[in-house]
Protein backbone atom coordinates (compact mmCIF):
# COMPACT_ATOMS: atom_id res chain seq x y z
CA UNK A 1 0.00 0.00 0.00
CA UNK A 2 1.24 3.11 -0.86
CA UNK A 3 1.23 6.50 1.40
CA UNK A 4 3.09 9.62 1.88
CA UNK A 5 5.51 8.97 4.97
CA UNK A 6 7.11 11.83 7.07
CA UNK A 7 10.64 10.58 7.41
CA UNK A 8 11.48 13.18 9.98
CA UNK A 9 11.64 17.12 11.09
CA UNK A 10 12.53 19.44 8.39
CA UNK A 11 11.70 20.69 4.93
CA UNK A 12 8.43 19.38 2.83
CA UNK A 13 11.04 16.91 1.55
CA UNK A 14 10.87 14.84 4.18
CA UNK A 15 7.23 14.02 2.96
CA UNK A 16 8.25 10.35 0.60
CA UNK A 17 5.95 7.93 -1.32
CA UNK A 18 6.64 4.64 -0.03
CA UNK A 19 4.90 1.27 0.47
CA UNK A 20 3.73 0.88 4.14
CA UNK A 21 1.55 -2.50 5.32
CA UNK A 22 -1.74 -2.99 5.29
CA UNK A 23 -3.72 -1.73 7.96
CA UNK A 24 -5.38 -4.12 10.08
CA UNK A 25 -9.26 -2.77 12.27
CA UNK A 26 -8.73 -3.17 15.47
CA UNK A 27 -12.11 -3.08 17.88
CA UNK A 28 -14.57 -0.76 16.54
CA UNK A 29 -13.02 -0.15 13.63
CA UNK A 30 -12.69 -0.30 9.71
CA UNK A 31 -10.61 -0.23 7.06
CA UNK A 32 -11.88 3.13 4.46
CA UNK A 33 -10.30 2.81 0.97
CA UNK A 34 -9.36 6.17 1.04
CA UNK A 35 -9.90 8.44 -2.11
CA UNK A 36 -9.22 11.79 -0.43
CA UNK A 37 -7.58 13.04 2.36
CA UNK A 38 -7.10 16.20 4.10
CA UNK A 39 -4.05 18.06 4.78
CA UNK A 40 -4.18 20.46 7.45
CA UNK A 41 -1.87 23.21 8.82
CA UNK A 42 -1.55 21.25 11.94
CA UNK A 43 0.46 18.79 9.63
CA UNK A 44 2.57 21.11 8.41
CA UNK A 45 3.30 22.00 12.62
CA UNK A 46 4.28 18.17 12.87
CA UNK A 47 6.68 18.41 9.99
CA UNK A 48 8.01 21.70 11.59
CA UNK A 49 8.48 19.81 15.22
CA UNK A 50 6.56 22.58 16.30
CA UNK A 51 2.98 20.95 17.06
CA UNK A 52 2.44 20.00 20.90
CA UNK A 53 1.01 16.44 20.65
CA UNK A 54 3.24 15.60 17.53
CA UNK A 55 3.55 11.43 16.40
CA UNK A 56 7.06 9.68 16.40
CA UNK A 57 8.59 9.47 13.29
CA UNK A 58 8.43 8.20 10.90
CA UNK A 59 4.77 8.48 10.74
CA UNK A 60 1.96 8.90 8.01
CA UNK A 61 0.11 12.36 8.76
CA UNK A 62 -4.00 12.99 7.80
CA UNK A 63 -5.95 13.36 10.26
CA UNK A 64 -9.05 13.06 7.82
CA UNK A 65 -10.22 11.61 5.00
CA UNK A 66 -12.89 10.37 2.59
CA UNK A 67 -13.77 7.38 0.68
CA UNK A 68 -15.45 3.91 0.94
CA UNK A 69 -16.62 1.56 3.24
CA UNK A 70 -18.19 -1.76 2.02
CA UNK A 71 -19.72 0.63 -1.00
CA UNK A 72 -20.66 3.41 1.31
CA UNK A 73 -19.06 7.14 0.89
CA UNK A 74 -17.73 8.29 4.27
CA UNK A 75 -15.78 10.75 6.00
CA UNK A 76 -14.72 11.81 8.79
CA UNK A 77 -11.41 11.35 11.29
CA UNK A 78 -8.45 9.33 11.56
CA UNK A 79 -7.40 10.29 14.76
CA UNK A 80 -8.39 13.48 17.01
CA UNK A 81 -4.19 14.39 16.26
CA UNK A 82 -0.95 13.22 15.71
CA UNK A 83 -0.53 10.94 13.15
CA UNK A 84 -3.55 9.79 11.95
CA UNK A 85 -2.58 8.13 8.98
CA UNK A 86 -4.62 9.74 6.19
CA UNK A 87 -2.03 9.83 3.43
CA UNK A 88 -2.73 6.87 2.18
CA UNK A 89 -4.67 4.44 -0.21
CA UNK A 90 -6.31 2.80 2.89
CA UNK A 91 -6.54 3.82 6.52
CA UNK A 92 -7.94 2.08 9.80
CA UNK A 93 -10.75 4.65 11.49
CA UNK A 94 -13.30 4.39 14.04
CA UNK A 95 -16.30 3.86 13.26
CA UNK A 96 -18.08 6.30 15.44
CA UNK A 97 -16.09 9.10 14.00
CA UNK A 98 -17.13 8.42 9.98
CA UNK A 99 -20.23 10.50 8.74
CA UNK A 100 -22.28 9.53 5.12
CA UNK A 101 -21.19 11.69 2.45
CA UNK A 102 -23.74 13.71 0.41
CA UNK A 103 -24.78 12.08 -2.25
CA UNK A 104 -23.86 15.43 -4.94
CA UNK A 105 -20.61 15.72 -2.69
CA UNK A 106 -16.92 15.09 -4.35
CA UNK A 107 -14.44 12.97 -2.12
CA UNK A 108 -12.24 16.02 -1.98
CA UNK A 109 -14.91 17.97 -0.44
CA UNK A 110 -15.76 14.92 1.97
CA UNK A 111 -11.74 15.71 3.28
CA UNK A 112 -12.39 18.91 3.60
CA UNK A 113 -15.13 18.95 6.04
CA UNK A 114 -14.72 17.72 9.36
CA UNK A 115 -11.72 19.47 10.65
CA UNK A 116 -12.93 22.65 9.18
CA UNK A 117 -16.75 22.67 9.59
CA UNK A 118 -16.67 21.70 13.59
CA UNK A 119 -13.74 23.71 14.27
CA UNK A 120 -15.85 26.59 12.85
CA UNK A 121 -19.10 25.12 14.26
CA UNK A 122 -18.68 24.16 17.63
CA UNK A 123 -17.50 27.48 18.97
CA UNK A 124 -19.87 29.88 17.16
CA UNK A 125 -22.62 27.62 18.18
CA UNK A 126 -21.61 26.48 21.45
CA UNK A 127 -19.58 29.24 23.03
CA UNK A 128 -21.27 32.53 21.65
CA UNK A 129 -25.02 33.45 20.35
CA UNK A 130 -25.11 35.06 17.02
CA UNK A 131 -28.15 37.06 16.99
CA UNK A 132 -29.26 38.55 13.76
CA UNK A 133 -26.89 40.80 12.24
CA UNK A 134 -24.15 40.08 14.73
CA UNK A 135 -20.85 41.03 13.28
CA UNK A 136 -18.48 38.43 13.74
CA UNK A 137 -14.56 38.99 12.36
CA UNK A 138 -13.72 35.98 11.36
CA UNK A 139 -9.62 35.94 10.52
CA UNK A 140 -7.62 33.66 8.09
CA UNK A 141 -11.36 33.71 6.28
CA UNK A 142 -10.06 32.94 3.04
CA UNK A 143 -8.39 29.32 4.56
CA UNK A 144 -10.39 25.91 5.08
CA UNK A 145 -11.73 27.11 8.66
CA UNK A 146 -12.05 30.54 7.98
CA UNK A 147 -14.76 29.75 4.87
CA UNK A 148 -16.05 27.46 7.23
CA UNK A 149 -17.37 30.03 9.54
CA UNK A 150 -18.25 32.69 7.09
CA UNK A 151 -20.68 30.45 5.91
CA UNK A 152 -21.77 29.22 9.48
CA UNK A 153 -22.00 32.80 10.34
CA UNK A 154 -24.22 33.82 7.50
CA UNK A 155 -26.53 30.33 8.24
CA UNK A 156 -26.80 31.62 11.81
CA UNK A 157 -28.29 35.58 10.41
CA UNK A 158 -24.77 37.05 11.43
CA UNK A 159 -22.94 39.46 9.60
CA UNK A 160 -19.48 37.60 8.90
CA UNK A 161 -16.70 40.29 8.49
CA UNK A 162 -13.58 38.46 6.96
CA UNK A 163 -9.73 39.52 7.31
CA UNK A 164 -7.43 37.98 5.37
CA UNK A 165 -3.28 37.81 4.89
CA UNK A 166 -3.69 39.50 1.22
CA UNK A 167 -5.92 41.68 -1.04
CA UNK A 168 -6.26 38.83 -3.60
CA UNK A 169 -7.65 36.69 -1.14
CA UNK A 170 -10.78 39.01 -0.24
CA UNK A 171 -13.02 37.94 -3.03
CA UNK A 172 -13.25 34.13 -1.27
CA UNK A 173 -14.88 35.50 1.69
CA UNK A 174 -17.01 37.91 0.17
CA UNK A 175 -18.49 35.31 -2.57
CA UNK A 176 -19.35 33.07 0.43
CA UNK A 177 -21.43 35.98 2.03
CA UNK A 178 -18.66 38.21 3.97
CA UNK A 179 -20.59 41.51 4.56
CA UNK A 180 -17.13 42.78 4.66
CA UNK A 181 -13.03 41.61 3.24
CA UNK A 182 -9.81 43.82 4.88
CA UNK A 183 -6.28 42.90 4.81
CA UNK A 184 -5.17 42.49 8.52
CA UNK A 185 -3.54 45.90 8.01
CA UNK A 186 -6.98 47.17 7.46
CA UNK A 187 -8.25 45.47 10.68
CA UNK A 188 -7.70 48.50 12.83
CA UNK A 189 -10.29 50.99 10.53
CA UNK A 190 -13.46 48.35 10.95
CA UNK A 191 -16.35 48.85 12.92
CA UNK A 192 -17.10 47.14 16.17
CA UNK A 193 -17.81 43.56 16.05
CA UNK A 194 -19.75 41.49 18.44
CA UNK A 195 -17.46 38.50 18.17
CA UNK A 196 -14.21 37.60 17.07
CA UNK A 197 -13.21 34.03 15.94
CA UNK A 198 -9.37 34.03 15.22
CA UNK A 199 -7.42 31.56 13.82
CA UNK A 200 -4.64 33.76 13.33
CA UNK A 201 -3.04 34.89 16.97
CA UNK A 202 -0.45 36.86 17.38
CA UNK A 203 -0.74 40.61 17.01
CA UNK A 204 -3.47 40.08 14.83
CA UNK A 205 -6.03 38.88 17.69
CA UNK A 206 -4.04 41.22 20.09
CA UNK A 207 -5.40 44.19 17.44
CA UNK A 208 -8.62 42.26 17.21
CA UNK A 209 -9.57 42.47 21.13
CA UNK A 210 -9.62 46.24 20.61
CA UNK A 211 -12.62 45.45 18.20
CA UNK A 212 -15.07 43.81 20.37
CA UNK A 213 -18.41 45.61 22.05
CA UNK A 214 -19.14 45.78 25.29
CA UNK A 215 -20.64 41.95 25.99
CA UNK A 216 -18.25 40.95 22.95
CA UNK A 217 -16.24 37.38 22.98
CA UNK A 218 -13.09 36.39 20.71
CA UNK A 219 -12.84 32.99 20.57
CA UNK A 220 -8.85 31.68 19.90
CA UNK A 221 -9.04 28.86 18.08
CA UNK A 222 -5.21 29.10 16.02
CA UNK A 223 -2.07 30.41 16.11
CA UNK A 224 -0.78 30.55 12.16
CA UNK A 225 0.65 34.14 13.05
CA UNK A 226 2.40 33.31 16.58
CA UNK A 227 1.23 32.34 19.50
CA UNK A 228 -0.97 34.45 21.52
CA UNK A 229 -0.04 37.54 23.56
CA UNK A 230 -0.97 37.43 27.50
CA UNK A 231 -4.05 39.39 28.36
CA UNK A 232 -4.85 41.20 31.68
CA UNK A 233 -8.21 40.05 33.31
CA UNK A 234 -8.23 43.51 34.05
CA UNK A 235 -8.89 45.00 30.94
CA UNK A 236 -11.64 42.03 30.16
CA UNK A 237 -12.94 43.42 33.03
CA UNK A 238 -13.02 46.76 32.48
CA UNK A 239 -14.31 46.69 28.81
CA UNK A 240 -17.15 44.04 29.89
CA UNK A 241 -15.43 41.47 27.42
CA UNK A 242 -14.52 37.54 27.42
CA UNK A 243 -12.15 35.20 25.68
CA UNK A 244 -12.57 31.56 24.87
CA UNK A 245 -10.51 29.19 23.61
CA UNK A 246 -11.25 26.01 21.28
CA UNK A 247 -9.35 22.80 20.53
CA UNK A 248 -11.03 20.02 18.46
CA UNK A 249 -8.47 17.27 19.27
CA UNK A 250 -8.45 17.61 22.79
CA UNK A 251 -12.47 18.33 22.88
CA UNK A 252 -12.83 14.97 20.66
CA UNK A 253 -10.66 12.89 23.50
CA UNK A 254 -13.13 14.88 26.70
CA UNK A 255 -16.61 15.07 25.12
CA UNK A 256 -16.98 12.94 22.00
CA UNK A 257 -20.57 12.47 22.22
CA UNK A 258 -20.80 16.65 21.96
CA UNK A 259 -18.33 16.59 18.73
CA UNK A 260 -20.21 13.56 17.60
CA UNK A 261 -23.53 15.75 17.98
CA UNK A 262 -22.03 18.88 16.23
CA UNK A 263 -20.68 16.56 13.38
CA UNK A 264 -24.61 15.25 12.86
CA UNK A 265 -25.52 18.73 13.05
CA UNK A 266 -23.66 20.92 10.72
CA UNK A 267 -23.88 18.05 8.38
CA UNK A 268 -27.69 18.86 8.11
CA UNK A 269 -26.28 22.21 7.16
CA UNK A 270 -24.63 20.69 4.24
CA UNK A 271 -27.42 18.32 2.98
CA UNK A 272 -29.57 21.54 3.08
CA UNK A 273 -27.57 23.50 0.80
CA UNK A 274 -26.77 26.25 3.26
CA UNK A 275 -23.04 25.49 3.43
CA UNK A 276 -20.43 23.69 1.85
CA UNK A 277 -16.71 23.16 1.83
CA UNK A 278 -14.19 25.47 -0.16
CA UNK A 279 -11.21 22.95 -1.84
CA UNK A 280 -8.67 25.62 -3.29
CA UNK A 281 -6.14 22.50 -4.35
CA UNK A 282 -6.25 18.77 -5.35
CA UNK A 283 -2.71 17.49 -5.09
CA UNK A 284 -1.49 13.80 -6.04
CA UNK A 285 -0.59 11.60 -2.73
CA UNK A 286 2.58 11.77 -4.42
CA UNK A 287 2.83 15.87 -4.48
CA UNK A 288 2.43 16.06 -0.73
CA UNK A 289 5.18 17.53 -0.37
CA UNK A 290 4.24 20.17 -2.71
CA UNK A 291 0.70 20.43 -0.16
CA UNK A 292 2.89 21.67 2.23
CA UNK A 293 4.69 23.74 0.36
CA UNK A 294 1.35 25.37 -0.80
CA UNK A 295 0.24 25.99 2.87
CA UNK A 296 3.05 27.10 4.64
CA UNK A 297 3.78 29.62 2.43
CA UNK A 298 -0.14 31.14 2.78
CA UNK A 299 -0.59 31.06 -1.16
CA UNK A 300 -3.06 28.36 -0.73
CA UNK A 301 -7.15 29.01 -0.28
CA UNK A 302 -9.61 26.66 1.35
CA UNK A 303 -8.64 23.24 1.76
CA UNK A 304 -5.58 21.27 0.37
CA UNK A 305 -6.23 17.92 -0.52
CA UNK A 306 -4.26 14.57 -1.26
CA UNK A 307 -5.99 12.03 -3.85
CA UNK A 308 -4.69 8.94 -3.89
Amino acid sequence: MRAAVLQGVGGPEQLVVQDVPEPEAGDGQAVVDVRAAGVNFADVLIRLGMYPQAPELPAVLGSEVAGELDGTRVMGFVASGGGGGGYAERVAVERHWLLPLPENASFAEGAAFPMAFLTAWIPLSELVRIGFGARVLITAAAGAVGTAAVQIVKALNGAPVAAVGSAEKRDLPLSLGAVEAVTYEEIGGLDPVDVVFDLVGGGVFAESLGLLKSMGTAIAVGYAGGMWEPVDPARLVGRNIGIHGFYLGRLMGRDPELVRRAGNDVLKLWEGGAVRPVVGAELALEEAAEAHRLIESRQSTGKVVLIP
